[in-house]
């Protein structure tokens, strides 16, 4: 095995090149001077602050000359009035979504100085969204200030890794467990020792996002690519990019929409190209893929919001607020509203709560009843065949814009139902007693990237696995049987058949409504609408939602990942 190798991360300052987002761009130089605001010593914070306020005050009193050259790193020689109005931005996220009081007080009394002073000279940012996402009210999401220490310190936590608290980071809050497994997750592949560069790491989450035209993801590593000296020629498109990372468009296509089809021929052709890769920058490589293909589920089914220094924002001068309309945030397609009349729901499919416990209780009753093996194959295949039946409407009124298209070749090869049939079509079922994440993918992994399979296992382990015991306003409730349909009907869509488990329960459990969202949501997740989301599990709390969309999401990723491994292996054995 190869071994991993650490790589430095300096946030030195690109020279980028004007194809790249202006937005994006000025939130690197802004995220460049803010970094030790998110430092965990609140000494280095007090001072970042400090000379923030020192620099607004020059500027607020005249002083709009460039900063002198004994000034350090990239701010030598900066237009003060240019430095600031790419800042604000980055001002009027930190006085909204900073888990720390003291900044948080300290950028809404910036911005308060520059509206009552900047005479005309600054474009002030005003927020286009409200909250971390579209689909829950904001009064019922976990506040960035929550006073509940234990999510506290994993919002702290989040804030301090990343810069920002990202707003699907904030919606997870839900579930303080699981979210201090996916950070930690997250963290490993992204920031940790590993095979990969950093900057290849950010590169590949763009292209495994833009795959599902997920704007807040690609915006959102477009800036961590930069910020880790990334070079800005690259995001002018997959092209630009160097030949070994444009080798990896085939399988991200393939892991996306149809993972049944990759071969060892395919990870042949990476091990073998004019650019190799290695197996452990190719592991590395896979599971990057895999996890942003799956957490764009997240994004969509959940309506998270753009992140208020990227495209959550618009600007208005002082003197008028008509300007807001040149400089509007691009609404529909990164806020994620009901830009489509299309409906995944049908009203007569609708089951309450009292008649899905009642149906969990019988089937906890009769557990011990057994069934055949050819059995259960035979319900397996009728689970498929219901599955093909699902059909999800297309969303022809959001296409995806330009600057997320340079990323992606073949727009429209999607997903297309898994054919298990006897024909020239069909594709084998994928049976998990023959390879199974526990038994086989855990060690793989482990064997050529040391340590990632059990940072994986756990988050799997915590999405299946948690559980209050309750169910919309009931207590002391079982929900296992439910949370183990909906796993194994995520893993049925792939093809993927676990022969210990008895697929009448998913006909027993599943409501049409909720099947329908789970397709959607799993394989076209840019197509959800936000009634969707409110027409499906009407009875359930947003959190018990938000937890549902955390399984359909740890579900994709293993199953993309079971078949990615199996071809790994077979090519190895």
């Amino acid at each position: 095995m190869e071994t991993c190798i650490s790589h430095s991360t300096p946030m030195a300052s690109p020279t980028i090149n004007t194809d790249v987002s202006q937005r994006v761009q000025d939130v690197v130089y802004s995220m460049q001077y803010f970094s030790a605001i998110s430092s965990r010593d609140p000494n280095a914070r007090e001072q970042a602050l400090n000379n923030l306020g020192d620099l607004l005050e020059q500027y607020l009193d005249g002083y709009g000359s460039p900063l002198p050259d004994s000034s350090s790193g990239f701010l030598q020689g900066v237009d003060r009035g240019s430095l600031l109005q790419s800042m604000l931005p980055g001002f009027l996220r930190l006085s909204i979504d900073c888990p720390l009081i003291d900044v948080r007080e300290r950028f809404q009394t910036f911005l308060e100085q520059v509206k009552e002073r900047g005479h005309n000279k600054l474009k002030i940012p005003q927020a286009i969204t409200v909250g971390p996402c579209t689909f829950i009210p904001g009064n019922e999401i976990i506040p960035a200030s929550t006073t509940n220490d234990e999510t506290n310190s994993i919002f702290l936590d989040a804030f301090f890794q990343n810069n920002r608290l990202e707003h699907a980071s904030q919606v997870m809050g839900y579930h303080p467990d699981y979210l201090r497994t996916f950070l930690a997750t997250q963290n490993f592949l992204l920031r940790e020792d590993g095979p990969l560069p950093y900057d290849y790491r950010h590169y590949i989450a763009i292209l495994a996002a833009a795959r599902h035209h997920c704007t807040y993801l690609v915006k959102l590593h477009e800036q961590e690519f930069l910020l880790h000296n990334g070079n800005p020629d690259w995001l002018k498109g997959l092209d630009h990019a160097p030949a070994k990372l444009q080798d990896l468009y085939e399988i991200n296509k393939i892991l996306a929409h149809r993972p049944w089809l990759i071969t060892k021929q395919h990870i042949a052709n990476l091990l073998k190209g004019s650019e190799p890769w290695s197996l452990s920058e190719l592991m590395h490589a896979i599971i990057i893929l895999t996890h942003f293909h799956s957490l764009c589920s997240f994004i969509y089914g959940c309506g998270i919001n753009p992140e208020l220094d990227l495209d959550g924002f618009s600007y208005q001068r002082l003197s008028s607020a008509s300007d807001d309309s040149s400089d509007s945030g691009d609404g529909c397609d990164h806020r994620l509203s009901n830009c489509d009349t299309n409906d995944i729901s049908r009203e007569d499919a609708s089951l309450g709560v009292e008649e899905l416990m009642e149906k969990m209780r019988r089937l906890n009753e009769n557990s011990s009843q057994l069934t055949s093996e050819e059995e259960l194959i035979k319900r397996f295949k009728l689970v498929e065949n219901q599955n093909a039946e699902i059909t999800v409407p297309s969303n022809k009124k959001s296409s995806p814009k330009a600057e997320i298209l340079r990323y992606v070749k073949e727009s429209d090869f999607s997903y297309t139902d898994f054919d298990s049939r006897d024909t020239s079509g069909g594709y084998p079922i994928f049976q998990a007693r023959d390879y199974s994440w526990d038994d086989h993918g855990f060690s793989l992994s482990n064997r050529l990237y040391s340590d990632v399979g059990n940072f994986l296992d756990n988050k799997f382990s915590t999405a299946y696995q948690l559980t209050y015991y309750t169910m919309g306003d009931n207590r002391e409730v079982d929900t296992s049987s439910f949370r183990r349909a909906i796993w194994n009907h995520i893993h049925s869509m792939y093809g993927i058949l676990h022969e210990d488990y008895d697929y009448s329960e998913v006909e027993q459990l599943l409501e049409f409504n909720l099947k329908a969202y789970m397709k959607t949501l799993t394989c076209y997740p840019e197509r959800l609408q936000k009634k969707d989301y409110e027409n499906v599990m009407r009875e359930f709390k947003h959190s018990e939602k938000v937890h549902v969309n955390l399984m359909l999401m740890d579900a994709r990723q293993q199953a993309e990942l079971l078949y990615a491994l199996r071809a790994l292996n077979r090519y190895m054995t």
